[in-house]
């Protein structure tokens, strides 16, 4: 039977402290990251993501040295993102030790960016993050324009990503984001029917009934939260968590 992977997603600032945030803005400070992970070794994570959430407003990307920490901290592969815009961004990264690379703001502007660097690197290597929001009539849409497409909806967006080379795609909702309250099920639905890689869903995970539920109605390949794996509940009292085998044995339900 299928089991998706369940993925803790660490997001850090300018400092390269662990923060949370609820639809992108108001970061609460979490400590330091390489702690974090560590806490998340402990419990046999079997993957992690690291997303620096200040590398493009600072017109940075993801620093060598917290990059070079987290890989000596972690007992896991770990896939970054954060202010990615060249081939040379992605092989620095790779060379100290991410498994993946994520691009997210350089995909949309630059999508043959993508074909570069999975021709160079392989697919496997190449993750697209997909940050995508609802407008006033209650369509998802890409947050940021895709350059030359008068289409942003999820499913365009997610093919030509896949037809560039990405080996993986995030489906992030910035509405969910932080909100605890479940995953966007119609949004995630729409894109893993769009593509044949695998889909990451993130956003909006409070509870292991909100991986359940996703995966029984979805056909994403993995789930991710931030908040589901760093907050005791929706109160956010700060308790770094995963669930134990038992739990994770009972989302193989999908055939």
């Amino acid at each position: 039977m299928f089991r998706p992977r369940v993925i803790p997603v660490i997001l850090v600032d300018e400092r390269g402290h662990a923060v949370k945030t609820v639809r992108f803005k108001k970061p609460l400070d979490l400590g330091d990251s390489v702690n974090t992970v560590s806490l998340f070794n402990a419990f046999e994570v079997d993957e992690l993501v690291v997303l620096d959430i200040s590398a493009s407003r600072l017109q940075r990307r993801f620093t060598d040295r917290l990059m070079a920490d987290l890989a000596s901290e972690a007992q896991m592969p770990l896939a970054v993102g954060g202010g990615i815009r060249t081939i040379e961004d992605v092989h620095a990264l790779l060379e100290a030790g991410a498994e993946k690379v994520i691009i997210s703001t350089a995909a949309l502007a630059r999508p043959q960016f993508v074909r570069d660097a999975a021709e160079q690197f392989g697919s496997s290597s190449i993750t697209v993050c997909l940050d995508l929001k609802r407008d006033w009539r209650g369509r998802p849409r890409t947050s940021l324009s895709l350059r030359g497409s008068k289409s942003e909806g999820p499913a365009h967006v997610a093919r030509l990503m896949e037809e560039m080379g990405a080996g993986e795609l995030i489906v992030q909702s910035v509405d969910q984001d932080g909100r605890m309250s479940g995953y966007d099920l119609e949004l995630i639905g729409e894109v893993a029917d769009a593509v044949g890689i695998p889909v990451v869903a993130l956003g909006g995970a409070g509870t292991f009934e909100h991986i359940r539920e996703a995966n029984q109605k979805t056909q994403a390949s993995a789930f991710a939260s931030g908040s589901l794996f760093c907050f005791q509940d929706t109160n956010r009292g700060v308790l770094v968590s995963y669930p134990g085998s038992d739990d994770l044995a009972t989302l193989a339900t999908r055939s």
